[in-house]
């Protein structure tokens, strides 16, 4: 057994640097260490430009149709409608890019990139699906539509119905909804390659899951339908599609209210979800406490997809839409991001889940700053024999990977679309880590004890690793003489 001899930054080393260069029987372990101790901070803008961001983008009506509850049964409807919205809504984006009358818009690339925005969040949607089903307590809330036991009788509610049958097996009937914008797109000659490849991925998608979206996709399985149109209500949804400063000539004005209402629907979704994470973590149940967690890594990452449609936005015009609308006063040094009050707070929920970990390690945090929770983390990844512990405590650190490369990403776009200046806080800054964006993705580890366990892990393997070699080597130099 190795003796290891805990200090509070750093295990000296016994290991002659210039000298021998044999293995010393002692472990020597260097533990992380950062210099800069203090966790950033995060705060929202000014509240007037939080209003006047919450305002351009009609989030009050957006956040009632956000939390809507009209089927007490389904527990999963906060984070589904939401999710099935903001898919909605990028349908909405791509007739709207095709129909850029620009001839400098490079329609090809924004094609491309909602193609894949849309693929990414179809394949998010079904995994939520999938959960859903999986969990006992959801399976089997959803409004689902079974047009097979029908009995041939297909109600006109505001949706199409067709039938049709496969040789040799039961009648198959696939539900399409008419409120909704893709099947629209599938009969319009500029957008009908984009929609068809939607339509092939929600058939692709949602395979897992015992229905579908009803969206136009071939049903091959003759699965039942979600009633997408009474979920989503996407008629309701589209009226929200000009925003208070529509009146503005500038064709960018609806791509950037377009984007951002695509954005807050997501966070909308991640805030959901982290409550749900608190709540599962509260109850042990850290298996579906992992899944979520996985979830809202996704999430982060599609916002930075999300953000990054920005780089296709012509630049000229841009900035003078930004002009137009007074996005940037002189008074205001804080990132564009931070007047997104969900996404400050999703931030700080993220944040946060450090404190979950001696719970779900089941140790108490030593007052006097022992390694307690280091030491039973790594008899949980040594030991394995409660490996749903183990995938939540990974999730939880994916999490912040994922978080932190969303702000330096979304740094990389504010420099690339608007200068190097804005990215700073209109402030000329002595280092490169000075500004808000910065000194998140830069700030030390949210779960140090985790990374310390790990490190002492990898360092006891390595000595042992070099002992076994160096009782080798003896043994053979024994046998030669």
């Amino acid at each position: 057994m190795v003796d290891l001899a805990w200090k509070a930054k750093m295990v000296s080393s016994d290991i002659p640097t210039n000298k021998s260069p044999k293995l010393s029987n002692k472990l020597s372990v260097s533990v992380p260490f950062s210099f800069r101790t203090v966790q950033a901070e995060i705060s929202t803008a000014s509240s007037t430009a939080c209003s006047a961001y919450e305002y351009y983008l009609r989030l009050p009506e957006l956040r009632k149709l956000w939390s809507s509850k009209e089927f007490p049964n389904w527990k999963n409807e906060c984070i589904l409608k939401p999710a099935l919205q903001a898919l909605e809504i990028t349908f909405r984006f791509v007739s709207a890019v095709l129909s850029d009358p620009r001839s400098y818009a490079n329609q090809r690339e924004w094609k491309r990139r909602l193609e894949s925005l849309t693929k990414s969040q179809i394949e998010l949607i079904a995994i939520l699906c999938e959960d859903g089903e999986e969990d006992s307590e959801t399976r089997g809330t959803a409004p689902i539509v079974d047009l097979s036991s029908s009995n041939g009788v297909l109600a006109r509610d505001g949706s199409l119905a067709e039938v049709w049958k496969i040789p040799g097996e039961n009648t198959v009937v696939s539900r399409t909804s008419e409120a909704s914008l893709l099947p629209r797109l599938v009969t319009w000659q500029k957008s009908e390659d984009v929609a068809q490849q939607i339509i092939y991925a929600l058939e692709c998608e949602m395979r897992r899951c015992p229905y579908t979206l009803g969206l136009g996709e071939p049903n091959l399985g003759g699965k039942p339908n979600l009633d997408y149109d009474l979920v989503c209500k996407p008629s309701e949804l589209h009226s929200l599609k000009k925003g208070p400063y529509d009146h503005v000539e500038n064709y960018e004005n609806q791509t950037v209210y377009t984007t951002h209402q695509v954005l807050e629907s997501w966070i909308f979704v991640s805030q959901e979800l982290l409550r749900r994470v608190a709540d599962r973590i509260e109850t042990q149940s850290f298996e579906k406490a992992a899944s979520d967690c996985y979830m809202i890594e996704r999430i982060w990452k599609l916002l930075a997809e999300i953000e990054d449609l920005h780089l296709l936005m012509d630049p000229d015009d841009f900035l003078r839409l930004k002009n137009q609308l007074g996005m940037k006063s002189m008074e205001d040094s804080e990132a564009f991001c931070f007047r997104s009050k969900g996404l400050v707070e999703i931030t700080r929920q993220s944040k946060e889940l450090k404190h979950k970990v001696p719970s779900i390690l089941g140790v108490e945090v030593d007052p006097k700053g022992g390694p307690r929770i280091q030491e039973a983390a790594m008899k949980l990844y040594s030991d394995k024999e409660e490996f749903e512990k183990i995938h939540l405590l990974q999730a939880l650190q994916a999490i912040e990977s994922a978080l932190k490369r969303f702000f330096y990403a979304y740094k990389q776009v504010l420099v690339m679309v608007m200068g190097s200046l804005e990215a700073k806080g209109n402030r000329v800054v002595v280092c490169d880590s000075c500004d808000s964006l910065s000194q998140i993705f830069l700030e030390p580890t949210y779960f140090p004890s985790l990374d310390a366990a790990k490190t002492f892990l990898g360092d006891i393997l390595n000595h042992e690793r070099g002992m076994y070699v160096l009782d080798r080597r003896t043994r053979r130099k024994q046998s030669r003489e």
